[in-house]
């Protein structure tokens, strides 16, 4: 068995090794092992003679149904079985109380307190058999390679805006008053021309003589057509 791959904790090892399955690499050829045991005693508590009376009475009642079970079965009316499970579980219950009650006193508060104890590694390695480590590495870069194709651009849940956010790019609207190029509208959009009229377009109008406009450009043609009076 060679190396594969370290990790702090056993989740990460884990994965590790459910990612080679999924990848349809044998893992019948690879191992979990995890070096620098310790043991971790957490504590949970405070262990008074109540607590531990009540604690001797629930395991005392979960053995008390296990026996009611079992002499129920030997009963003949639906009564009977349930009557005996009943009170299996109540004088079970009871005997357990009294043997946790009296064991914590003996203690003489020398374990004043509840825990959990867990057995953990200070690292865990995943070993391959050594003609499949070559295979090992290839099949995790390629699901990693897969992994990293999924969140690359153009990806679900990934817009980008055609043009691109520079300076030609259809949405870019900043120092340009909201100005599009030409055939667009404020939007960007083809074939909505912009609201906004050029400058060159506007006229100025001055009083004349009665009836005429000047345009500011100067007097054009006079198409008017002589008129008998």
């Amino acid at each position: 068995m060679r190396p594969l791959a370290s990790y702090p904790d056993y989740a990460s090892a884990q994965r590790t090794v459910d990612t080679l399955s999924d990848a349809g690499f044998p893992v019948e050829t690879t191992a979990i092992v995890g070096s620098d045991l310790r043991l971790e005693e957490t504590v949970t508590g405070r262990l008074t003679s109540g607590k531990a009376a009540l604690r001797g009475a629930s395991n005392g009642a979960l053995i008390g149904l296990v026996i009611g079970l079992f002499l129920g079965l030997f009963t003949a009316t639906t009564i009977s079985f349930i009557g005996i499970v009943i009170w299996s579980i109540i004088w079970a219950a009871i005997v357990g109380a009294i043997f946790g009650y009296v064991a914590h006193a003996l203690s003489r508060g020398q374990r004043d307190f509840t825990s959990r104890s867990a057995i953990v590694a200070g690292h865990y390695d995943v070993l391959v058999a050594s003609p499949m480590v070559e295979q090992a590495r290839s099949a995790l870069a390629h699901a990693a390679s897969g992994t990293a194709g999924r969140s690359a651009p153009g990806s679900p849940g990934t817009m980008h805006m055609p043009g691109g956010p520079g300076p030609d790019g259809p949405m870019h609207m900043q120092d340009r008053g909201m100005r599009a190029p030409g055939g667009q509208d404020h939007m960007g959009m083809p074939g909505r021309p912009s609201m906004e009229r050029p400058d060159t377009h506007r006229t100025e109008t001055r009083g004349t003589d009665p009836g005429r406009t000047d345009l500011g450009h100067g007097p054009g043609p006079d198409t008017r057509r002589d008129r008998p009076e």
